[in-house]
This record gives structure tokens, C-alpha cells and sequence, in this order.
């Protein structure tokens, strides 16, 4: 059986904490997670992280493991049935793990204990109008499993969401007893859903300030203007200035995702020019140029 450094996978030193354990794998989890990563070789990262935080965040396990360690880094054999008496091989505990029912050492030989069951990672794409009104959402979710033999594959689950108001891209959101199941009685790990907004052609969201284009024709830019434009939340009428530019916003405060504070919303101002295909309309882009005869659309640059 290959030695299999489960610290080095989680790039944790070999004195880390349990809450460092926890904090690396969670960490790990959610960056190579199949529903979330577009890194090469996702799946099998993500089972490897899986297959360690499995094996050293349990104090039984863990000391299980650093034993066997020894035994291996002092060049001695580590096969099944090879230990002694109050040793444990690496085939043994790997056996333990990923095959059937755990031993647990120093209970008595046969006897199971209690583990609770590991927490688990996936991602949930929701559209940006579910942050702002709330939604139920039935999803479809790929998540690590070990089937009866011991290996170590994925499953799918259907599972109904609960999506809150106001909740943004890179929340975690917890579904408690979700996880794995535990061990020996122990309960269920629990399942954590990284939000992301799902691609919008109109919005764009930093934290919780919302960005949208608004498009304007030359006249309502140069004049001022009152027009209708579409939110998240519905229609809304916005007051443009006169000699509006490209690229000015106009803040709606308090109008972009819920929450407290909530964020504003940005209408990104853009022109829109029409194309002249006829002579009155060539015309009447030639009176424009000669009614604004000193203006530079390139000004000189300063040597």
C-alpha cells in the first residue's frame, strides 16, 4: 500500500490543530469542489482532501495514522496484518477508513465508536432576483460518497433550498445534517452551499452594490431627461442631468441587495447614436458639427 501524506494534502503541519485541520479542508473543499472548479483534475483533488480530512480530523483516527507514520519513516513494513501488538499499519487503519466499520483501539477489539459525519461542499448558482425577493430553489448537487466496497466516488442529491433575501455571492449557505452520514450512531456532517449569482446581461454586483448600463440617446444626454429604466426590483423613472457623459452614474440609494445597510444601485451611463442612413439624417449630423465648430473629440496630448 502507497504512504499517503494526509498533512502535505491538506497543507497542514503535522502538529496543526483540530481547528486548523477543519479551516484547511473547508478551505480546500470549496476550491477544488467539481460544482465550483474549473482546475484540471477537480474530482480526484477533491476526493483526495476528502480522503484526509476524513482521516485526521477524528483524534482516534489521527493517532492511528501518525503511528503508522512512524512505522513507515523508520523503514519498517506497514502491510496489513504486519503491526504488533500495540501498533497499527497503515494497512490496517487505510482498512479502517475506507473499507468497513472502524476498529476502535483501546476499546476493545471489534468494538465501533461514535464519529460525527464529515461537513460537505458544494456550489448553487442563483439568479441576482432571488437575493432580492428570496426563493425556494430545487437543486441538483454532486457530492462525495463511499460505496459499500470502500471506494470512494459521487453522488447526486436532489435537495430544496431555501435561498434568504439579501444574500451574496460567496455566502455559505448551512444545511445542517446535509453532510455525510456519521459513524457507530454518530450524526450527520453538515452540507455548506457557496452562493454565486448566476451571468446577467444587464447587472453586475460588488458586494451588495448592484451596477446596470443605461443607455441614452444623444439628445437626452446633451438635454436632460426623465426616462423609465429596468431594476432588479421593476421599473423605476430616473432623472438624467443635463450634459451627461459616458461612464457617470447616477446612484439609487438604497437599491441594490437587501440587507443592513442595503447597497445602492449604479446606473452606468452610456450613448447610444443612431446610425444616419438617409441625406436628412447626414444632414442633420453636419449641422450638428457646425453648430459645435470649436469642439476637439481628440483633444491634442501635452508633449
Amino acid at each position: 500500500m502507497d504512504f499517503k501524506d494526509y498533512y502535505a494534502t491538506l497543507g497542514v503541519a503535522k502538529d496543526a490543530t483540530h481547528d486548523q485541520i477543519r479551516r484547511a479542508y473547508r478551505k480546500l473543499a470549496r476550491k477544488y469542489h467539481p460544482d465550483v472548479s474549473k482546475l484540471p483534475a477537480t474530482e480526484a483533488r477533491f476526493q483526495e482532501v476528502a480522503e484526509a480530512h476524513e482521516a485526521l480530523i477524528d483524534p482516534e483516527r489521527r493517532a492511528a495514522y501518525d503511528q503508522a507514520c512512524l512505522r513507515h519513516e523508520r523503514g519498517q513494513p506497514f502491510e496489513a496484518g504486519r503491526a504488533g501488538p500495540d501498533e497499527t499499519d497503515l494497512g490496517d487503519f487505510f482498512e479502517s477508513i475506507f473499507g468497513h466499520a472502524a476498529r476502535g483501539r483501546g476499546r476493545g477489539p471489534g468494538r465501533a465508536f461514535a464519529m460525527q459525519g464529515e461537513d460537505q461542499h458544494a456550489g448553487i448558482e442563483v439568479a441576482l432576483t432571488d437575493s432580492y425577493r428570496g426563493a425556494t430553489l430545487n437543486i441538483a448537487v454532486q457530492l462525495p460518497a463511499v460505496d459499500a466496497l470502500g471506494r470512494r466516488g459521487t453522488r447526486q442529491r436532489q435537495l430544496e433550498v431555501a435561498i434568504p433575501r439579501g444574500v451574496r455571492a460567496g455566502q455559505q449557505l448551512r444545511l445542517a445534517g446535509q453532510g455525510a452520514a456519521g459513524q457507530g450512531g454518530g450524526p450527520a456532517g453538515d452540507l455548506y452551499l457557496e452562493v454565486q449569482f448566476r451571468p446577467h446581461p444587464l447587472y453586475r454586483v460588488d458586494g451588495r452594490d448592484v451596477t446596470m448600463d443605461l443607455h441614452l440617446a444623444p439628445w437626452e444626454a446633451a438635454n436632460g431627461a426623465d426616462v423609465q429604466a429596468h431594476t432588479p426590483e421593476g421599473e423605476v423613472h430616473l432623472t438624467v442631468p443635463a450634459n451627461a457623459q459616458p461612464g457617470q452614474r447616477l446612484r439609487l440609494k438604497g437599491r441594490g441587495l437587501p440587507g443592513t445597510p442595503a447597497g445602492d444601485l449604479y446606473a452606468l451611463i452610456g450613448i447610444t447614436w443612431p446610425a444616419a442612413r438617409t441625406e436628412p439624417e447626414r444632414a442633420a449630423y453636419a449641422a450638428l458639427a457646425s453648430a459645435f465648430p470649436g469642439f476637439e473629440a481628440r483633444p491634442p496630448v501635452a508633449a
